[in-house]
C-alpha cells in the first residue's frame, strides 16, 4: 500500500489576519511604532493594516496641523485644547477598533483619511 504524502500546510487566512491586526495595533503606539508598522506592512500587506495605517497618518497630519492653531490669537487658543481632546478620543477609538480587528473609521474624519491617504497600499 502506498503512503500518501501530506502536502505542506498553507498559512491560514486567520494567521494573516492576526499579523495584520498586530500591525494595526503597533501603528497606534507612537511615531516609532507607526514606522515599525509601515515596515512590517511592506512585507505582509493586509487590508486591516492598510486601513489603520491610513487612519494613523491622518491623525499625525492633524496633530501637526494643530501646532498652527496655537499661533492664532484667541480662536486658536480656544480651539487648540478642543482639537487635542478630539484627536485623543479618535486615537483611542482607532486603537480599540484595531484591537478588535475591525476596520471601523473614526467619526467625522475616518472616511476622508481612508480616501485621501491612498499612497499607503
Amino acid at each position: 500500500m502506498q503512503q500518501s504524502s501530506n502536502p505542506t500546510p498553507h498559512p491560514s487566512p486567520q494567521g494573516t489576519n492576526d499579523q495584520g491586526k498586530t500591525i494595526a495595533i503597533i501603528a497606534y503606539i507612537t511615531l516609532i511604532g507607526f514606522i515599525i508598522a509601515l515596515v512590517m506592512h511592506s512585507s505582509n500587506k493586509t487590508s486591516i493594516a492598510r486601513f489603520h495605517l491610513r487612519q494613523v497618518v491622518g491623525l499625525l497630519f492633524c496633530g501637526v496641523g494643530m501646532i498652527i492653531l496655537i499661533f492664532i490669537p484667541f480662536l486658536g487658543w480656544v480651539l487648540y485644547p478642543l482639537v487635542g481632546i478630539a484627536l485623543f478620543v479618535f486615537w483611542i477609538m482607532g486603537l480599540i477598533a484595531a484591537i478588535n480587528g475591525e476596520e471601523k473609521p473614526m467619526p467625522l474624519v475616518g472616511e476622508f483619511f481612508n480616501k485621501t491617504f491612498t499612497f499607503i497600499d
